[in-house]
């Protein structure tokens, strides 16, 4: 259904008849998500292959220092004697979640020093890998490590859905 039809029947398929408890309401709040996601997803080209080259991208170059299991290094949070902040989690637990993919973007490509980035107020020595990775892996990359948030939630709303608000102002480079 290339003509629109696929991605208007996902979006209807999040229209919501009065509720008659909490429960239904959740479970179809997390089903809209899931499906707005995989919308996403499909328009922006990140499909379910995207997702599995952004695992392998991961593991050759985030995983060293973000852990196998983007769990991130210990004390993620405290800032090491140098001042700058040890690898955090990118499973969703730590804070990427926060940010827009254009800087998660930029992160990435130009490494953690990007001070000058409005939204971003720490210093990490994370090296750039824009020299290293194409515009496609990166995003793959970033991809891979959204697919693992699931559906973890901050003050009642998706950290996917969130995240994805945010990057509306601030998308992938290209988009």
């Amino acid at each position: 259904m290339g003509d629109g039809r696929k991605e208007r029947a996902s979006v209807a398929a999040c229209a919501m008849p009065p509720a008659r408890d909490r429960r239904s309401v959740g479970v179809r709040a997390v089903a809209c998500a899931a499906a707005v996601v995989v919308v996403a997803l499909v328009l922006t080209g990140c499909g379910p292959s995207a997702v599995e080259e952004g695992r392998e991208v991961y593991a050759a170059n985030c995983a060293a220092c973000h852990g196998a299991s983007a769990e991130g290094q210990p004390e993620w949070h405290v800032k090491k004697a140098d001042g700058t902040l040890p690898a955090p989690p990118l499973n969703g637990d730590g804070h990427t979640w926060h940010h827009a993919d254009g800087v998660l973007y930029r992160v990435v490509s130009e490494g953690g020093q990007i001070l000058e980035d409005p939204g971003l107020d720490f210093t990490s020595a994370m090296p750039g890998f824009g020299g290293q990775l194409s515009r496609s892996e990166i995003v793959a990359v970033l991809t891979y490590v959204k697919s693992l948030w699931g559906e973890k939630e901050s003050r009642g709303l998706s950290i996917v859905e969130s995240q994805a608000l945010v990057s509306e102002r601030d998308p992938f480079p290209g988009e």
